[in-house]
């Protein structure tokens, strides 16, 4: 089994990242591309493409102002062998107000490249559910995906309309007959201002709801 490591980013990477990487505890045959850039489709578009060229089984998207636990890609093979899925994300909140998660129950594309989602109003109580979309920031996936969407579309990150290169691969997938889930057992971090975990993400919002 051989795994590539897939981290866009600019120049330079927060310390917390390089922390959390150097202790990431591999499996099987694991190789780390950074792939520098100002545009991230590009750069997400140059790691797909080099996953292939190296015959990795599987890519492991990181995004750099991510914090994650050593044994985080662990746990990500377990539920994605263990469920027969084939794109799994971990739960992880924006970096800023109102702190929500990076996943969307619903998204959809229309004629006119416009886009539509639907965030979740609450996070489902289910430690493995399904989701329309989500950020590119913990993501690991069979590499068998970008041959579908590749095939269908002849591109797989390029924005469409408004939206991102993250939530353009989720709809593109979904055209090719993949499912996207989450696995909310394990804690990430999001590098802001603060460090947004899920901890700080419910002590805000009981806060903002009592007023």
């Amino acid at each position: 089994m051989k795994t590539l490591i897939a981290v866009p980013c600019m120049d330079s990477v927060p310390s917390q990242f390089a922390q959390s990487l150097a202790m990431l505890q591999k499996v099987g045959e694991c190789a780390i591309s950074f792939q520098i850039g100002s545009l991230i489709y590009t750069s997400r578009n140059e790691l797909a493409k080099k996953s292939v060229e190296m015959g990795a089984d599987y890519v492991f998207w990181l995004d750099s102002d991510m914090v994650f636990k050593p044994d985080v890609l662990i746990k990500m093979f377990k539920t994605l062998e263990e469920n027969d899925l084939d794109i799994l994300t971990g739960l992880y909140f924006r970096r800023v107000h109102p702190y929500s998660p990076v996943l969307f129950d619903k998204l959809e594309i229309d004629e006119n490249n416009g886009c539509h989602w639907t965030d979740f109003k609450e996070i489902p109580k289910e430690d493995l559910f399904e989701v329309g979309g989500c950020g590119f920031g913990c993501v690991l996936m069979k590499t068998e995906v970008f041959f579908s969407v590749m095939a269908k579309f002849g591109n797989m990150f390029s924005p469409l309309g408004n939206v991102g290169e993250d939530l353009s691969f989720c709809w593109r997938r979904r055209q090719c007959g993949y499912k996207v889930w989450c696995d909310q057992t394990f804690p990430l971090g999001h590098i802001g201002h603060t460090q947004v975990t899920r901890e700080f993400y419910e002590v805000y919002h009981t806060n903002i709801d009592k007023g």
